[in-house]
């Protein structure tokens, strides 16, 4: 099975693959222009085609075709939000009280911190009564997740969860970008037919009747160029998707372990009058991206981008019995949640007050450590529950809204000590936030007591809170976990990467290519392994050159490539701006380098919840999802 670097690498060659074959089309649909043309003047004047004309279309037509798919791509720039609303679907607050949408985004949740993925932004489609679903955005850190009001009327909540499963797959799988590409390819190229059509629509209310005739003729030929051009990109989707349907449908059944929730969602469209269309104007454009086929096609089969349902059950669950399953659906609950439920899979006891920091033997190579980057599993989907059901219940209240998120994540980073935290909350009140500096403080009786392990939860929670608020709500939180981290003038590695992945889910630095290689970045990829290596050690280490720093130092840099001697600054600037270099690696080169920490890290065969915490922080500024890496710990001892 390819790991989460092999699926990023195999996605960018894809993406090349689809822009040769872009030119490839752009080429042939100018020759077809061209073609259209020299017969049209023929037709007219008789003469012989001057070159100029056919130069002249070329060049118009080779424009028109960029123009519009770089400006459909630009105008999604902003990622799955902007494919959310370009189809009119609703934004679903964290806050909901609609049952089914709280059910909705429990499972999103559950899902997202299971598999280290930021809790994606989740959108329904009120208008579609079909059964479907998409997952859209450019990277991991900035998917969103979207199905139909059909599909939270329809489903239980284990069909829901192999959806949303599914859809998660090509989340980590890197599919979404190919896809978002690829809209924009079909745009420029489907814009041909529609100014054919244009031309025909006003040929046809014209007095002179001869001369309509080539105008007529020339609108027909671009119509048919251009679903020519829409011929060839459906037999690109149909050939692209199909496989990575059923490879989807595969990682659902791994992911949740239970084959009856993806095959039941199968088969319930199978029931539904609607099916999975999609009622839309984007339907064509999008429909590479759906759970279910959104548009009828002609020639069905060749240019289905899906499998057919059969298929994809019998793949799933080869032992699906269908009657049997369809009785025990009807006597089982219904498919709504009770009013106000919160519906997470499973539930602990509240969390304790007394922090203790465990670890277990990890009994894995630096290799298997790196391929758990965008692993997904039941076990961790049911550890994820417990650790949301396990905070506290006014904590997970504040976190579903932007105020109650940002006083909660400061007050992760309050210092239990009370003369630390009384610099830190003067500080707040220096910088002007002094409101939440009352709000953290207040929070900070149910964040004291929680483990490490609650805090990248705790963060991505509230994220899914913050990132629809103002911009000025985002810029007083970033200040204000600014003013408490530097408050006593030490910034530990744990503060300095929340801050830095707050800062970097909030207020984005321009995207860079991931094109570039360790041996480029050596300084960097040090600056880091030294971070982390210097965490790794215990307590009782006696200097910078300590024996047990030195060997997780040399065994993170014999897996970079890189010497362990190069020399490096370790401040809070540096420790940044090596974190954000190190996002334009490839992927590969990304792998490379988890790798690497994952040595230092566990280089004495151990590695604790500090320890395991820090590494899921760092993958998620890094852009590399880490699952729970202690789930066999119980969750409610953590901090108990």
């Amino acid at each position: 099975m390819k790991t989460f670097f092999e699926h990023q690498a195999l996605a960018r060659r894809n993406t090349k693959v689809m822009v040769l074959l872009f030119v490839l089309a752009v080429i042939a649909v100018v020759a077809a222009v061209d073609l259209t043309l020299g017969v049209a003047y023929q037709w007219t004047f008789e003469e012989v085609v001057p070159q100029d004309l056919l130069v002249l279309g070329a060049l118009a037509t080779a424009g028109v075709i960029l123009v519009v798919s770089l400006f459909n791509i630009a105008k999604l720039a902003a990622g799955g939000v902007a494919v959310a609303e370009m189809v009119g679907a609703r934004r679903v607050s964290p806050d909901t009280a609609d049952a089914l949408e709280r059910r909705l985004r429990n499972v999103v949740e559950e899902m997202a911190i299971a598999s280290g993925v930021r809790v994606p932004e989740v959108y329904v489609m009120d208008d579609e009564r079909g059964i479907n679903a998409f997952a859209a955005g450019w990277d991991v850190s900035g998917a969103v997740v979207a199905v139909t009001r059909g599909t939270l009327e329809t489903l239980t909540r284990d069909e829901l969860q192999g959806v949303v499963a599914h859809e998660f797959s090509h989340i980590l799988n890197g599919d979404m970008r190919l896809n978002l590409r690829m809209i924009g390819v079909l745009a420029g190229i489907l814009f041909i037919a529609s100014i054919g059509e244009f031309v025909m629509r006003n040929a046809r209310g014209g007095s002179d009747s001869k001369g309509v005739v080539p105008f007529l003729l020339a609108g027909l030929a671009l119509f048919l160029i251009g679903y020519v051009g829409l011929f060839f990109g459906r037999l690109i989707k149909s050939a692209v998707a199909r496989e990575r349907e059923f490879l989807a449908d595969a990682s659902s059944v791994q992911f949740t372990r239970n084959p009856d929730g993806i095959a039941g969602a199968l088969d319930q469209i199978r029931l539904s009058s609607a099916g999975t269309l999609i009622d839309n104007r984007y339907a064509e454009e999008m429909s590479h991206m759906f759970f279910g086929a959104g548009v009828k096609v002609w020639l069905g089969g060749m240019f289905d981008t899906h499998p057919p349902l059969e298929a994809r059950i019998r793949r799933v669950h080869p032992t699906f019995q269908l009657e049997d399953y369809r009785e025990k659906r009807r006597v089982a609950a219904p498919a709504a949640a009770p009013e106000g439920a919160e519906e997470y899979a499973t539930a602990v006891p509240p969390a304790g007050r007394r922090h203790v920091d465990i670890g277990a033997a990890w009994g894995r190579t630096p290799e298997q450590s790196a391929a758990l980057v965008g692993s997904l599993d039941a076990g961790k989907v049911n550890y994820a529950a417990n650790l949301i059901a396990s905070l506290p219940e006014a904590l997970r209240e504040a976190l579903r809204e932007p105020g109650g998120a940002s006083a909660a994540m400061v007050a992760l980073l309050l210092a239990p000590n009370e003369q630390a935290l009384a610099q830190q909350l003067e500080a707040l009140k220096a910088g002007g936030l002094g409101s939440m500096a009352g709000l953290a403080r207040a929070a900070q009786v149910h964040t004291r007591g929680l483990s490490l392990a609650y805090h990248l939860p705790v963060i991505d929670l509230g994220l899914a809170a913050l990132k629809a608020a103002p911009p000025q709500v985002k810029k007083e939180l970033i200040a204000g976990l600014e003013a408490v981290v530097k408050a006593d003038r030490r910034v530990s590695l744990h503060e300095f990467v929340i801050l830095s992945l707050v800062r970097d889910q909030l207020a984005p630095a321009a995207k860079t290519a991931e094109n570039r290689k360790i041996s480029d970045l050596k300084t960097e990829a040090a600056t880091v392994l030294a971070l982390v290596a210097r965490a790794g050690t215990r307590a009782d280490a006696t200097g910078p050159r300590d024996a047990a720093l030195q060997a997780a130092t040399r065994a993170g840099a014999s897996i970079m490539g890189i010497s362990e001697d190069v020399s490096v600054t370790l401040n809070l600037d540096s420790a940044d701006a090596s974190l954000q270099a190190l996002r334009a690696l490839a992927p590969m080169q990304k792998g490379l380098l988890v790798k690497g920490l994952f040595a230092a890290v566990t280089a004495d065969g151990t590695i604790r919840v500090a320890e395991a915490g820090l590494m899921r922080l760092v993958g998620a500024v890094l852009d590399c999802p880490l699952p729970p890496l202690l789930e066999s710990v119980d969750p409610a001892t953590l901090a108990a």
